[in-house]
């Protein structure tokens, strides 16, 4: 039987459908609610439902913790096919297992095609992605991970950051990215290639280093270390070790 219940009236459980009421949060859940009020923390299993005026998460089983009172909630534990909305918060996920510090607004989800997506930012992992909605910081880690928004695609192993709002939208204002095979940076007219690969707002610079190759238009140049001023849309390539720096300039005239 499925139960569905008022979080404010947590105990009283009801077989009506009824519509939820600006202010409160609906669950539905197909094997109860266990309350554990000294640990300030209940269980909800199997196809939970949860609606409330600041997100919507469905998944097969849900931890949530409270403080002050049940509906006073200060973290979510989803696992199992995961959905989470929220447009309060601007984000959207899906997962294996969901994490949510509702009140520092942290969101952490992993597992096999991990996907979160903010108004301006799409992030994906077979890993894990870990967002602070409050602070901007984001970090994205594991296989096929990889983060887009309209000026760049990123692709690594690691990628960390950190947004902030500039006119209304989301901007990378720190970034550093690495894997051991090779990390892939495009911006609009660029393509970048690394194992690091970091990035400073304030001075425009994005840095590249070892295994580096950067191509432009016809150009194709590699070395172990290259910087791309963004502001001026130049970049520079070196070499160490006795290393060479190599340059492939195709033609394309006919």
């Amino acid at each position: 039987m499925k139960i569905i219940c008022k979080i404010i009236l947590i105990y009283l459980v009801s077989i009506n459908v009824v519509a939820r009421e600006v202010g409160e949060t609906e669950i539905t859940t197909e094997d109860g609610i266990e309350v554990f009020q000294n640990e300030k923390f209940y269980l909800l299993k199997k196809n939970v439902n949860i609606q409330s005026d600041s997100f919507n998460l469905v998944a097969d089983n849900v931890k949530i913790n409270f403080d002050e009172n049940l509906y006073d909630i200060t973290k979510l534990e989803a696992e199992g096919n995961v959905k989470f909305n929220s447009k309060e918060f601007g984000l959207n996920g899906n997962g294996n297992i969901l994490i949510f510090e509702v009140k520092i607004e942290r969101l952490k989800i992993q597992g096999k095609e991990s996907k979160l997506i903010t108004n301006d930012v799409q992030m994906f992992s077979d890993g894990f992605i870990e967002v602070n909605n409050l602070t901007g910081d984001f970090f994205i880690k594991g296989l096929n991970s990889k983060l887009i928004n309209e000026n760049i695609l990123i692709k690594a192993r690691a990628i960390d950051g950190t947004f902030t709002n500039d006119d209304n939208k989301k901007e990378i204002s720190f970034l550093n990215v690495y894997d051991e095979n090779i990390s892939y940076i495009k911006n609009i007219d660029t393509e970048m290639y690394a194992n690091k690969i970091n990035f400073k707002k304030d001075t425009s610079i994005i840095e590249l280093i070892d295994n580096v190759t950067i191509i432009r238009n016809d150009e194709k140049i590699s070395g172990d270390y290259g910087s791309l001023d963004t502001s001026s849309n130049s970049y520079k390539i070196k070499s160490k070790n006795n290393s060479k720096v190599k340059v492939i300039i195709q033609n394309n005239e006919q």
